[in-house]
């Protein structure tokens, strides 16, 4: 995700594949890569995105964060 020699650009990006990673594939047998990239996005769309509290938003969910942005 970053340049060669710049490792903070992509500690970002290593922690969300490793949860995705632990939370979603870890042990998981998918029958066709269609059934694979589904569960990976059902896991972005709902459990990543709308549910999981993320430290650079104040421990809140991206939904609870845009509702807060939004009322105020």
């Amino acid at each position: 995700m970053s340049a060669k020699g710049n490792c903070y650009d992509n500690a970002c990006a290593e922690s969300f594949f490793h949860s995705m990673k632990v939370e979603c594939i870890h042990g998981e047998r998918f029958a066709t890569r269609e059934t694979m990239k589904q569960t990976v996005f059902e896991y972005i769309e709902t459990d990543y995105n709308r549910d999981r509290l993320h430290s650079s938003l104040g421990y809140l969910s991206p939904l609870d964060f845009e509702a807060q942005f939004l009322t105020s």
